[in-house]
């Protein structure tokens, strides 16, 4: 039970029954993660009821809860939403990955890759047809959709802030998200519950996990932010560590685009000396991989000592062969990067690179929001931070 505690944080509230039954989805683009996410919740909620902390009755305690719901097309790749079991009155979870390029579907007898749209549009589908027989619907969608295109630059659309309304308008009532590359997004729906949720902890607890000699003060670590927009993960992991951060600007050439982007003609940085310090690079996501290789082949130039690369999303739109190449040149040390996303299976092969496993995380998440708890602690995680440090500095597992 001590275990059950420390993991959920229970307060009087959870030890009562939910008003809503327990129900998640995870589409098919999170099928993995989403099997992980029930099997912690299943393991809980039963040694709750064993422990005599709460009663089974009601549903509270189930096999799986897991909702059998599919997304089946047409041979013109038209498709539908089709839920296979009652959801009424339930307090229901859909997860998604808008990012899983794995996936494809037939149309017309050519078979197409399903991108950010499509899985979007099934996400929207699968919540139509619950038709709003559900308590509370509730959207996990690690990876923001259209979380680059927030802002207007001209005559452009406002794509994240109009995906948002109309999940409210489908009968969402709470969207969560991961690191959204401007928070600002959510005053598109002020009167909804809208969290972005930081990996911080969880990173620092696998980089602690890579080596058992690493010294957490300003004299022998510090935080990195690859650009000016990232920069609020860097000073938030140095200030609740106590070491220093620094980060590097990108000049552009704003006279021309490539690839849909002003290119980069140099990375300045900005910060304390970096020679002999072990780095934490801290960012959001690996699109091409360019901007987080460039950093840290500058700080190893700067005679960092080691570097470890920390991103919630692994999204390699150009491959690994890169990263491959930089680490047999010794640019980094470790890459670190969440399951959130789907990650190509060549990647799990690599020596340099270890899996931030986020499903424990996500079951804590909707097992507090299924008791109509405060997520507080879970934001913000500054007490747990300093917990396994202490455990690291103690010699013990963390």
């Amino acid at each position: 039970m001590q275990d059950i505690q420390k993991d959920t944080s229970l307060k009087p509230e959870m030890n009562t029954i939910p008003e809503g039954r327990l129900a998640i989805i995870p589409l098919k683009s999170t099928e993995e993660i989403g099997r992980k996410v029930d099997a912690f919740l299943v393991k809980w909620r039963k040694e709750r009821v064993e422990a005599g902390i709460i009663s089974g009755d009601n549903g509270y305690l189930r096999d799986s809860y897991i909702v059998r719901a599919e997304n089946p097309r047409f041979g013109s790749g038209e498709a539908k939403g089709t839920i296979r079991q009652s959801v009424r009155g339930d307090d229901l979870y859909l997860m998604v990955d808008v990012m899983n390029y794995s996936l494809t579907y037939q149309m017309n007898g050519f078979e197409n890759v399903m991108s950010p749209d499509d899985h979007f549009q099934d996400l929207k589908r699968v919540i139509a047809a619950a038709a709003h027989k559900c308590r509370r619907v509730n959207v996990i969608m690690p990876y923001l959709y259209e979380g680059r295109q927030i802002k207007q630059n001209g005559r452009e659309s406002l794509d994240c802030a109009g995906a948002l309304q109309e999940l409210i308008d489908l009968g969402v009532e709470n969207i969560i998200t991961f690191d959204a590359h401007d928070v600002r997004v959510q005053n598109a729906i002020p009167l909804n519950g809208f969290e972005t949720v930081s990996p911080s902890y969880q990173f620092l607890k696998n980089v602690l996990r890579c080596e058992s000699d690493l010294k957490i003060d300003s004299g022998h670590m510090m935080t990195v932010s690859p650009d000016e927009g990232g920069m609020s993960r860097a000073i938030y992991l140095a200030n609740v560590l106590g070491i220093d951060m620094g980060m590097f600007y990108k000049r552009r050439d704003y006279t021309r685009l490539v690839n849909g982007k002003n290119p980069i003609i140099a990375h300045e940085f900005l910060g304390p000396e970096v020679e002999g310090k072990d780095i934490i690079i801290i960012d959001d996501m690996i699109s091409s991989g360019e901007g987080v290789l460039e950093t840290a082949k500058l700080l190893k130039k700067k005679k960092a000592r080691r570097v470890f690369i920390c991103v919630t999303f692994g999204v390699f739109t150009n491959g690994i062969a890169a990263f491959d190449k930089a680490y047999k040149q010794g640019h980094f040390n470790k890459l670190i990067t969440t399951n959130l996303v789907y990650q190509p299976e060549e990647l799990s092969t690599r020596p340099y690179y270890k899996c931030c496993d986020m499903s424990k995380f996500l079951a804590l998440i909707i097992d507090t929001l299924n008791h109509d708890c405060s997520l507080s602690k879970l934001l913000n995680p500054v007490d747990r931070i300093h917990r396994v440090v202490e455990k690291y500095n103690s010699g013990k597992a963390v």
